[in-house]
């Protein structure tokens, strides 16, 4: 299929800073173009690095009833409503949280349980994680297999947070830094983009069909693979290279923009 030929049969949405503001906030434009594609026959996928309450909230507020989801980067897939688990992959994340702690003693960390919430260490600043949080030590956290580890630093800036990451050398894992010094690690191989290869298979849709939107790194894998991927207008510019178009910025509705571009 050549990029004149492309027709969305799926549409894979990130939440923060594509689907809603830093506030959690959509607006009725987002909402309404979302919901007019749907009508018009095509699947939409929250696609995002939330755990599975996370998904359900964006998801409230899209007023949609029924979907699929790709939650924590790609390491959960689950269908709502009701929530079915349909697939996860877990990874032993002990190594790599004890060689952050090394370098980042008084880093919060948390492990998500699927369809709760998250165990931690301590509590998280207000808001960044969602569903119940049980508070436990590191060693019972990482002692057995997880689908995702989030570890903060709410002390350090995110660019020398991020240099310390990169030199760690975490080649046996998947992670990602965020706009805060916030590392998400996930298993080998596990991306967005594999989560929806999931999804794809399970409704007999060609990665070729699917249109992305996103925002973050953890968006790059999904920006990369699908038949069209866009970023938003406030990317980096290493994500908006790989994208096939730039879209406006999430406080423009940007998102928006791209969803009205196929409809009927």
């Amino acid at each position: 299929m050549s990029r004149g030929d492309f027709r969305p049969r799926l549409a894979a949405l990130d939440v923060d800073g594509t689907l809603v503001d830093w506030e959690n906030q959509m607006t009725s434009v987002v909402r309404d173009a979302v919901l007019e594609l749907a009508d018009s026959g095509v699947e939409i996928v929250i696609s995002t690095g939330r755990a599975i309450p996370g998904v359900l909230d964006a998801a409230q507020k899209l007023d949609l009833t029924a979907g699929t989801a790709v939650a924590s980067n790609g390491a959960v897939v689950h269908t709502f409503h009701p929530v079915d688990v349909v697939h996860t992959v877990t990874f032993d994340a002990s190594e790599a949280v004890r060689r952050v702690l090394e370098h980042v003693p008084d880093a919060l960390v948390a492990v998500e349980e699927v369809g709760v919430g998250y165990r931690a260490n301590a509590p998280f600043p207000e808001w960044e994680i969602s569903g119940s949080v049980n508070i436990e030590d590191v060693d019972s956290l990482v002692a057995e297999p997880v689908t995702r580890v989030i570890i903060r630093a709410p002390k350090k800036d995110v660019d020398t947070f991020g240099d310390l990451v990169h030199g760690l050398g975490l080649t046996e894992v998947n992670y990602n830094i965020g706009y805060t010094a916030w590392l998400d690690i996930a298993p080998e191989g596990v991306s967005k983009a594999s989560g929806l290869e999931v999804v794809c298979g399970r409704l007999g849709i060609a990665r070729e069909e699917v249109l992305a939107v996103g925002d973050g790194m953890n968006d790059y894998d999904m920006l990369q693979w699908a038949g069209r991927g866009v970023a938003m207008g406030q990317a980096s510019d290493e994500l908006k290279a790989v994208a096939d178009d730039v879209t406006g910025t999430v406080t423009d509705d940007g998102l928006a923009t791209e969803l009205r571009r196929w409809l009927p």
